[in-house]
């Protein structure tokens, strides 16, 4: 019998302050990435899928990112260079 399936993995890669586009609110932003991996036996293989997504710290709405604006906030080069930037 083989056992296998998949699992969720979620890694957080920043911490940044943007303004909430639904609470107003200047608060903290968690980037993270979601990974579903292939699992054999229960140890995972290889990585299926991979999504970007942001969550605020004030009322918890969360935003997919697409992956190059993701790493621009990992790297600490916000897209917008003006003060907070808007999701």
């Amino acid at each position: 019998m083989i056992i296998f399936g998949t699992r969720r993995y979620v890694y957080q890669l920043a911490m940044v302050v943007l303004v909430c586009g639904r609470c107003g609110s200047t608060a903290a932003h968690a980037i993270r990435r979601r990974v579903v991996k292939f699992t054999l036996f229960f140890i995972p293989l290889f990585p299926i899928s991979s999504t970007y997504s942001t969550q605020c710290t004030a009322c918890g709405v969360q935003h997919k990112l697409p992956k190059d604006q993701a790493e621009q906030f990992q790297a600490g080069q916000a897209p917008m260079q003006q003060g907070a930037a808007q999701l």
